[in-house]
């Protein structure tokens, strides 16, 4: 992996006016560094040789001609490099939204050719629609879910769907199983027909990858093994031999053209199935993106990810093609070879263009056994099998969410298993707000100030006072929990106490059931002779407990701007005990 020092990194500095905020990928490349130029050549030659045969497999998948797959990547490769946040993403068709493409358009177009294909494109618009609508809407915080354990996780879950995925490719079996266990168990079922010099050219350009990335990691190891590869392939002419080639490649480019003529009950059909590939297809792109974000140091924009998406699925469907997404396998080749910008996709596709214009008997002797020994060599540096150890040794918690999306990804598909993670990490924290961490406050020797009492050796509360500090906002969830907590610190207390403050400092908001919850905390209190005050309350958080009545109730004479002021106004009260207050420091 490319040192972080090298990545381009997105920041505010380095972006300026409309132009940085609708195409920073324009404004990345305006500013491109000439260091980056051969990396980001050699990984667009990769990618694009790559990206070729599998875009036309998906264009199969989706139920369309192959070269509606290679249609489908051209506006994704050249719009993304304008409008995304990415510099490292590779975006174009992938194999869920082409699975889903087909289980949406099959019933409809009823066997006829030409209706599929419009009906594809039509969805791959209302793909693109939605995906704008929820940036203007500004939905990319729904991004902000995806916490770091599913990042691995999930990346980890990637990684084993694209190996799987490999399987038939090298073997030269062909596998109806799906997952991993059912593919394994039918190879060995078949291994009779398992074909000797597909794996083993699969298994030389393997072991040809690690070698070259241990001996010379910046050498463009995948570009040399498919060349290597084609070479073998021709000189001994393995093909005759029966190892898969990608053979001819169809020529023309794509007319542009807007789908008309759907019914409106099509419509209506495919626009609901449109905000599920949309959320199928912005999952996996801002969790791809997060993670490469994440290991190159730099950061996404979530919303503008959410637009780039959905403006590359709107130049997909006025070409013919299908809804996409970002392609992890594409990404994670760019990545082996040190991609330093978008500039690796528009060099990807130039070639795509050539090929389809002038080049394509190149391609043509290209093993696919090798290109899937590549796809398993990006893969496994997917894996980040240190940063599961470090999420096991930092929290117990943590490291169960990456291995249950982990599994999730693997024995669901991509959006259960996210969804499932995100569900449980939503769980964690609402179980967090629900139990949050509190303290009574207190004098400790030798320190300034008041602390958790709980902290320090020797640590005494004021006699007569508790000031109890509550850290987190008060809402309907935890309302009950502050109650009985907060009796609990009074009962803890051997001095009868007279006054309870509530530092609330780490209370920024409170809703309305906190708010009668309060009060009626509060006139618990007066049955009790406790004098109920409150220190260190925000202005917002005033405000609120103000429309509540609570300060009415009060008095505003109860409310103080620090803990020192509050402490005064007890010593005032009772200045029997002020002598208790001259061990404490109390310019906290």
């Amino acid at each position: 992996m490319t040192p972080a020092a090298t990545r381009p990194r997105q920041t505010d500095t380095g972006a300026s006016g409309a132009l940085a905020q609708l195409l920073p990928g324009l404004e990345r490349l305006l500013h491109y560094r000439t260091g980056w130029l051969r990396s980001d050549l050699l990984a667009g030659i990769t990618v694009a040789a790559y990206l070729i045969p599998q875009c036309m497999a998906y264009g199969e998948l989706a139920g369309l001609e192959p070269i509606q797959g290679l249609w489908a990547i051209l506006p994704p490769l050249l719009l993304y490099a304008l409008l995304g946040s990415s510099p490292q993403l590779s975006v174009g068709p992938e194999s869920t939204t082409a699975v889903m493409t087909a289980a949406a358009v099959g019933p409809l177009a009823g066997g006829d050719a030409a209706s599929y294909a419009l009906l594809a494109s039509t969805l791959a618009l209302l793909v693109g629609l939605v995906c704008c609508l929820g940036a203007w809407l500004r939905l990319g915080f729904l991004a902000d879910l995806l916490s770091k354990p599913i990042l691995v996780g999930y990346m980890a879950g990637v990684a084993v769907i694209m190996i799987t995925g490999q399987i038939s490719r090298i073997s030269g079996v062909p596998l109806a199983a799906e997952s991993l266990a059912g593919q394994l168990l039918e190879l060995v079922r078949h291994q009779g027909e398992i074909h000797p010099p597909t794996l083993l050219l699969a298994a030389g350009v393997l072991m040809f990858l690690f070698w070259v990335q241990r001996r010379f990691p910046q050498a463009p190891g995948p570009l040399l093994a498919v060349l290597l590869a084609s070479s073998v392939v021709g000189v001994f002419h393995l093909d005759r031999a029966g190892v898969a080639v990608i053979g001819p490649i169809p020529a023309g480019l794509p007319p542009l053209a807007i789908p008309g003529g759907i019914t409106a009950g099509n419509l209506t059909y495919l626009l609901s199935t449109a905000v599920g590939i949309a959320l199928v297809g912005y999952s996996d792109n801002v969790l791809t993106a997060r993670a490469f974000a994440a290991r190159g140091g730099y950061r996404i924009d979530a919303n503008q990810e959410l637009l780039a998406l959905g403006t590359v699925n709107l130049g997909s469907g006025l070409v013919q093609g299908f809804p996409v997404s970002s392609s992890g396998s594409r990404t994670a080749i760019g990545d082996s070879l040190g991609s330093r910008s978008q500039l690796f996709s528009l060099v990807a596709f130039a070639v795509v263009i050539s090929v389809l214009l002038f080049l394509r008997p190149l391609l043509a002797l290209f093993p696919k056994a090798a290109l899937g020994a590549i796809v398993i060599y990006a893969a496994l540096r997917l894996i980040e099998v240190p940063e599961f150890r470090r999420l096991r040794q930092f929290k117990r918690s943590e490291f169960h969410l990456a291995l249950i999306t982990l599994f999730g990804v693997l024995a669901t598909n991509l959006l259960i298993g996210v969804g499932l993670a995100v569900a449980l990490s939503m769980l964690d924290l609402l179980a967090r707000l629900m139990r949050p961490h509190d303290a009574v406050l207190g004098s400790a020797p030798n320190l300034a100030g008041l602390h958790d009492v709980n902290d320090w050796k020797g640590a005494t509360t004021v006699p007569g006072l508790v000031i109890y500090r509550y850290d987190a906002p008060l809402c309907f969830a935890n309302a009950e929990n502050f109650r009985r907590r907060a009796l609990e610190a009074i009962a803890a207390e051997e001095t009868p106490v007279e006054w309870f403050v509530l530092n609330a400092e780490a209370i920024a908001e409170i809703d309305i059931t906190a708010a009668d919850a309060l009060r009626d905390f509060s006139e618990e209190l007066q049955r009790r002779d406790i004098t109920f005050a409150m220190a260190r309350v925000k202005q917002d958080l005033y405000g609120l407990l103000e429309r509540a009545g609570i300060v009415e109730r009060l008095g505003p004479e109860r409310f103080f701007p620090t803990l020192p002021s509050a402490l005064a106004a007890f010593s005032a009260r009772s200045p029997d005990r002020s002598a208790a207050l001259a061990n404490g420091d109390q310019s906290c």
